[in-house]
């Protein structure tokens, strides 16, 4: 139930609201965010979905979590959605690179729930809402300046960030190129074995192989032309030799 280090606003807003009366407050909506100093003040949650009202929540009002609820201590300010509409934010804008180019979009945050201090952004280049989309990591020096709706950076490319959570595609583009380089490691490695055994003479020049020696019981003229016909003759002479 205590709360954690450091913990993702899109779980923050999944989790319904309870307030220490017992009464269900509903789920959240939206972060209320000071962009300036990149912290988060509190969220906003919905009671109804048949009423217009919204309830905003201080940070500090938090006192537990669970699997599926957040616990909060003391009443909420009674809000509109025309009213939050104006509230300023980074969350939805564009990123964009040194020269302008957008790179994806800001879609959601890491914070300490103990101080509101936004640790990292979290980077999207297609639409969040996709399943299994990749994420990179901002953090906030790496923001220049921030528009409504814009974030400016000095990035050339997503690649300039840390990525957090890799989709399929991505994963498998990147098990691919490993693949590769441990491919071309193992084809580097044999040739240089090649080249090496090309290169070690296979027997050496200055010893020659000597012609077999014939065994004792096969005789001489097995091998000795001349020698084999004077034995053979010998015996045809000679029956008893």
């Amino acid at each position: 139930m205590a709360l954690p280090d450091q913990l993702l606003l899109s779980d923050l807003l999944q989790h319904t609201v309870r307030c220490d009366l017992g009464l269900d407050h509903g789920p959240g909506v939206m972060a209320w965010i000071h962009p300036p100093v990149h912290r988060l003040l509190g969220w906003v949650s919905r009671p109804s979905a048949l009423r217009m009202t919204r309830e905003v929540w201080r940070l500090d009002q938090c006192c537990g979590l669970t699997d599926q609820q957040i616990y909060v201590r003391g009443e909420p300010a009674v809000t509109d959605p025309a009213t939050l509409d104006r509230l300023p934010t980074l969350l939805e804008s564009d990123l964009l690179a040194r020269d302008g180019e957008r790179l994806g979009a800001v879609v959601d945050l890491v914070f300490e729930p103990s101080t509101g201090e936004i640790d990292h952004y979290l980077v999207a280049r297609s639409d969040p809402r996709l399943p299994g989309s990749s994420r990179w990591r901002l953090t906030p020096e790496r923001i220049v300046d921030h528009q409504p709706g814009r974030v400016i950076t000095a990035l050339e490319g997503l690649d300039d960030l840390p990525m957090t959570r890799a989709s399929v595609r991505q994963d498998l583009l990147r098990r691919t190129q490993r693949w590769r380089e441990q491919l071309r490691d193992m084809g580097d490695r044999a040739g240089d074995r090649l080249e090496g055994w090309l290169e070690d003479p296979l027997w050496d020049e200055t010893q020659r192989a000597e012609p077999p020696q014939p065994s004792s019981q096969d005789g001489p003229e097995i091998w000795d032309e001349e020698g084999w016909r004077d034995g053979r003759r010998q015996r045809d002479e000679d029956p008893w030799v």
